[in-house]
Formats: C-alpha cells, sequence, structure tokens
C-alpha cells in the first residue's frame, strides 16, 4: 500500500507539472501574441492621424530603391547606375546601399501578391517597421530568456514594444534601415548568447547568418563585431573560457566575415577597416587559450610548463607580427584605418574639426539630459537594479547584457541617433530589475499566509532564471505523517531523483544558481511596493503613449500648426513636388540643398545635383557657394552645372 500510495502521489505530482507547464507555455505564447499587437499598433498613430505617407528625408530614397526592385527585379537592382542624382557625376546604387531593408520589403510585396493581396509598394514600406518593431519584441523576449528566465523576458519585450527612443525611429512610415536593423541587432545577440549557454553549432550558424543580415542593413553592424570579442575577450581574462565560448566565437568570426564580403557596400572592407581588426585579434587569443587548454589535458605538470612556456612564446610573436601586419597596412591611410562616422564616435570632436558636414546634422549631435528622460523616461531608474541583478549570480549570459549596456550607453553620449542601440539594453535590464522586484514582493506576501500542505513551495514554483529560491522548513504535523507513510522506499526514490537532479544540473551549460533564503518582507511593505511598481509602470505607458501620438508620428513633408480656430495642415513640400512633376520636362535638373534631393527624386521624378547621401563634398560645396552668392555668381555656377529650377524653403 506504501509503494501504491508514494507512486499515485508521484504520477500525480508528474501530471500536475505536465499540465502547469503546458498552460503556461500558452499563456506565455498568447502574452507575446499580445506584446506584438501592442508593439505594431502604438506606432500607427502617424497612419492614423495624417494618412499613410512616408517620413522624413532618407525613407524616400529607399521606397524609389524599393519601387525599382519590385519593378525591375534583383538583377538590374544589383547593376543600377542612377543618373538622377548626383549631376553630372549619377551613382551606382547597388554597390552604395545597404540592400536589407530594399530586400526585405520587396520580398514581402512579392508575397504578398503571390498571395493575390493587392498591396502597393508604399503600403508594404509604411508598415515595414511596426512589423519589424513586434519582430524586435520577440527577439528581446528571446534574448532576456535565456538569461534571467520567461518572466524578465516578458517584461523587457513590453517594455521594449513602447520605449519612445526605439518608437522615434520605427512609427508607421518611418521607412529607414533602422527599422529592421533594431530587430536584426537583437536576434544576433540572442543567437550568440544562446549558442553560449549551449555550445551548439546549428546555433551559432544561425548566428552567423543573423549578423550577415544585419550587415546588409545597417552599417551599425560594426557595433556588433566589436562587441562580441570585447565580451569573449572579458571572458578569458575572468577564468569563463569553455568549449562553448569557442563554438559561439570562431564560426561567426569566420562565416560571418566571408558573408558580409559579399555585401557590395562592404566588400573587402570587412577584412581591410580597423573596424574589423579587433575581432581577428580576439580570435588568434581565442585559439592560443584552446590550445592552452588542450595542451593541459594531454601533459603531465611538470610537461605543461615547457609546452606553456612555448606556447605563450610562440603565440605572443604571433600576436606581436599581425599587430605590425596591420599597423603597416593602416599606417598609409591619414585615419588610420577607420571610417570617419567610427572616428567621430570613438572622438567626440572629430567630426567638428573634419568632417563638418557631418557635425551639422541634428541627429549625430551630443544629446542633453532631458532627451534622455524623453527617450527612455522612469527606465534609467530601473536600469541599476537591473545591473545588479545580472551580478546575482554572474553568468556568461548577464555579463554580456551589462558589457552591452556600457558600451551602448558610451555611444549614445557621443551621438544622439544612437539611443536607438541604447534602448534594447535600457529595457532588457529594465524587464530584470522589474521582474526580480515583482518576484521578491509576490513571494514575501504568499510566504506571510499560513502554510499548509497545499500551499508549501514546490519545485515546480521555482522561476527560471530567478536570482534566489526560497526555502522553508516545516515541522507540522501532516508533514510527519506523510513522510512515515512514504516510508524507506519514497525516501529512496527521492534521493534518486535528487541524485538524478543533480547530475543534470551539472551537465548544463549554465552555471548552477547558487541555493539562497529569500529575506521575507512583510506584507504591507510588500504591498507598498507592488503599488508602487504598478504606478511607476502606469506613468511610463502614458509617456510612451503620448510620445507616440505627438512627439513622433507628424511627418516632416506634412506641416501643421494650432491657433485658436483649430489645426491647420499645411501640405506645401507635396503641393511643390507635385508642381515640378507636372509642369517641367523629364530632363530638367533641379538644384536644392542637400537635405531634399531625396524628396524631389522620388517624388518629382527630376534630376538633382546633391542629395542626402553626402558622399561628395566639392559637389555640395559648389551648390552651397550658389545658394549663398549673388544673383549674377549663382546664375554662373546653376549654369555650368545646367540646372534650370532652384528650390527654395522659406518662410516661418
Amino acid at each position: 500500500m506504501a509503494e501504491l500510495e508514494a507512486g499515485s502521489i508521484c504520477m500525480a505530482a508528474g501530471g500536475g507539472g505536465r499540465l502547469r507547464n503546458a498552460l503556461s507555455g500558452v499563456l506565455c505564447a498568447f502574452t507575446l501574441l499580445l506584446i506584438g499587437v501592442l508593439a505594431f499598433s502604438i506606432r500607427l498613430f502617424s497612419v492614423i492621424k495624417y494618412e499613410s505617407v512616408i517620413h522624413e528625408f532618407d525613407p524616400y530614397f529607399n521606397y524609389r530603391v524599393t519601387q525599382f526592385l519590385s519593378k525591375s527585379g534583383i538583377y538590374e537592382f544589383w547593376n543600377w547606375f542612377d543618373d538622377r542624382t548626383w549631376y553630372p557625376l549619377g551613382r551606382v546604387i547597388g554597390g552604395t546601399v545597404y540592400p536589407g531593408l530594399t530586400l526585405t520589403a520587396g520580398t514581402i510585396w512579392w508575397l504578398l501578391n503571390s498571395l493575390n493581396i493587392p498591396l502597393s509598394v508604399e503600403t508594404v514600406c509604411v508598415f515595414t517597421a511596426p512589423i519589424f518593431s513586434a519582430n524586435a519584441s520577440w527577439a528581446t523576449y528571446l534574448l532576456t530568456k535565456e538569461a534571467k528566465g520567461h518572466g524578465a523576458g516578458l517584461m523587457a519585450a513590453t517594455i521594449l514594444a513602447m520605449v519612445p527612443s526605439y518608437i522615434s525611429r520605427s512609427v508607421a512610415g518611418s521607412y529607414d534601415n533602422e527599422a529592421v536593423a533594431i530587430f536584426a541587432l537583437i536576434f544576433t545577440f540572442y543567437l550568440y548568447v544562446k549558442t553560449l549557454n549551449t555550445g551548439s553549432l546549428f546555433y551559432a550558424t544561425l548566428n552567423a547568418l543573423s549578423y550577415f543580415y544585419m550587415v546588409c542593413s545597417w552599417g551599425g553592424y560594426t557595433f556588433i563585431i566589436n562587441l562580441i570579442p570585447m565580451h569573449v575577450l572579458l571572458c578569458i581574462v575572468t577564468g569563463r573560457y569553455s568549449s562553448r565560448l569557442y563554438v559561439a566565437y570562431a564560426p561567426l568570426v569566420v562565416l560571418g566575415t566571408l558573408l558580409a564580403a559579399l555585401v557590395p557596400v562592404v566588400g573587402f572592407n570587412a577584412v581591410l577597416t580597423s573596424e574589423h581588426f579587433a575581432s581577428f585579434l580576439v580570435f588568434i587569443i581565442l585559439h592560443v587559450v584552446a590550445l592552452v587548454y588542450y595542451i593541459k589535458g594531454l601533459l603531465t605538470p611538470r610537461l605543461f610548463k615547457v609546452a606553456m612556456t612555448f606556447v605563450l612564446t610562440v603565440g605572443l610573436a604571433l600576436c606581436f607580427a599581425v599587430v605590425a601586419i596591420l599597423a603597416a597596412l593602416v599606417a598609409s591611410s591619414p585615419t588610420k584605418g577607420w571610417s570617419g562616422r567610427s572616428l567621430s564616435l570613438l572622438d567626440p570632436t572629430y567630426a567638428s574639426k573634419y568632417i563638418p558636414i557631418i557635425a551639422s546634422v541634428s541627429e549625430h549631435q551630443p544629446p542633453t539630459w532631458p532627451s534622455y528622460f524623453m527617450a527612455i523616461n522612469v527606465l534609467a531608474f530601473l536600469v541599476p537594479a537591473g545591473i545588479i541583478s545580472c551580478f546575482l549570480p554572474l553568468s556568461d549570459a548577464s555579463s554580456f547584457l551589462v558589457l552591452y549596456l556600457v558600451t551602448s550607453v558610451y555611444f549614445s553620449g557621443v551621438m544622439v541617433r544612437l539611443m536607438l542601440v541604447l534602448a534594447p539594453a535600457v529595457c532588457i535590464l529594465s524587464g530584470i530589475a522589474l521582474s526580480e522586484a515583482f518576484n521578491v514582493l509576490t513571494r514575501s506576501m504568499k510566504f506571510q499566509r499560513p502554510i499548509s500542505d497545499d500551499t508549501l513551495p514546490t519545485a515546480g514554483d521555482s522561476t527560471p532564471g530567478s536570482s534566489s529560491t526560497a526555502t522553508i522548513t516545516t515541522s507540522t504535523k501532516n508533514a510527519n505523517i506523510k513522510k512515515e507513510k512514504m516510508g524507506t522506499i519514497s525516501k529512496e526514490r527521492s534521493s534518486k531523483k535528487s541524485r538524478k537532479e543533480t547530475e543534470l544540473v551539472g551537465s548544463s551549460p549554465v552555471r548552477p544558481e547558487k541555493e539562497e533564503k529569500l529575506c521575507v518582507l512583510p506584507s504591507e511593505a510588500s504591498a507598498m511596493g507592488i503599488l508602487f511598481l504598478i504606478m511607476l509602470c502606469g506613468l511610463y505607458v502614458i509617456h510612451c503613449v503620448w510620445a507616440a501620438a505627438e512627439a513622433y508620428s507628424a511627418p516632416s513633408i506634412v506641416l501643421t500648426s494650432r491657433s485658436h480656430d483649430g489645426l491647420h495642415v499645411y501640405d506645401d513640400f507635396r503641393e511643390s513636388y507635385a508642381w515640378l512633376r507636372h509642369n517641367t520636362e523629364v530632363d530638367d535638373k533641379v538644384a536644392s540643398w542637400w537635405d531634399y534631393g531625396y524628396q524631389t527624386t522620388a517624388m518629382a521624378n527630376r534630376t538633382v545635383i546633391v542629395d542626402n547621401n553626402t558622399w561628395n563634398n566639392t559637389h555640395i560645396a559648389t551648390v552651397g557657394t550658389a545658394m549663398s552668392s549673388p544673383e549674377k555668381g549663382a546664375w554662373e555656377i546653376f549654369n555650368s552645372l545646367d540646372v534650370k529650377y532652384v528650390l527654395v524653403v522659406f518662410g516661418g
């Protein structure tokens, strides 16, 4: 009878655990679906308040390129020479753009039309950013889950879906590279951490492919190829080297670099520019360390010392040789192999000294403190708590998140545009902090209740990834009676089960968490803490909705003003471009300042002298000289450029 009763108890517990896991999985999937809907819908204010229109300046060039791709095909796109820009020089589009955004939107448009859903290219371009915002939220959940569990992942995904810093570059109509690049960035980091936790070569290959998509999408891919080597070097220095670290990094460098070189705009820069040299140097160091660990397992301690001396000597000589070769390669360059934009990040004064056209752009200016509060709001106060949670306990995944935050904080302080890179790190750390806080407060309230057999915590009650586990021992009569009934057989089974669980945890790639006693707070303090956190989250939601509806939804192509008699909409830009399209010859050239080049080419379909690509400073200086010269001198300059119309913006 004792055996039957013990067996029935085990079967009931197993069935209850499976049911609980199934229900939690369904609830988690449904919550993620709602998060995706939230991320998509909060970015539709611009369409609701105005219309389905593309915003700003650069998105119009991307829209024009997507139109050409959908009409002419991929091969014509790669070989497209655009004679309507930078007259009379022209521009090779296929070799000078990051094609990820264009290919993504073109593929979506092709799939929808194949399914007999006849959407226009413009409609697909308008809604690409909100769609990928949902994808970025789901990728944030996956990344945070790898470090701190499902609860922290859901919280971080919810925060990212609404964070104003990300909304500013992903509202409906914001058809720029960042629309898909932030998703690629987060998903690449997730696959790296996943490979680091599992040691799977499958995830390592997916990581390289995700990095390739990031290279295709945005020039910010250099942040990835420098941050990951920094984390690998940190793991080596702190004594956390493992075979999983090797599998996570080595395929990324080899396969990722080969794939990056296939992108025309990158080409051999993947191995020749200084932005990539850190990854190669860490790659060599990683192999030296791997060789040392391999030799240590084969030789005796005495022979290992001799071999260690030899390996270190050869390894250091090889590193110095590589550094010398790289130094010789970049010595001839005035920028030492770095691009102007990279140098402007490493030296905040570089752009103002040597590249004033970059420094003149508002999004390239350093941010102010109010802009931080506008971009992340109350999350700034939660991030320190998230950092502390990452150290309790410290794992490879949590150390990567902290390093990601530190580096992105620096770069966001140099250029306000890079707050976009900071946003995922802030959301992840804030999600971890909120999850841990709610976990502590709710458990404290739970443990204040009278403890009975039904309320005793079981192994299923522990939250995966939580930094502490509550352990409660009771000496009630029911517990003693149950122990006597189960007898020796149940003790043997429980001991076997505990040994099996210990073996499974020991074989896990993630370090086992230390069992600690949770400090149980008074119920009143726990309730007040929960109410305070709910109010904090409510203030954050209110700010995010206001930012999405008012601050970031107005397209620059349509101007608005408010007066005593209501809202006034000024559509002068589109009217002027329409006038050019309908009242001028197809081959007429239009001169304007470079800000309006993309819009003139896309909306008026006329040839421009300069545009937002800003690749030829001499051409821009010529137009600037004409704009600032007296009429006679300006006429001579414009006549030499075969200009027939000049676009002038004036008024208040």
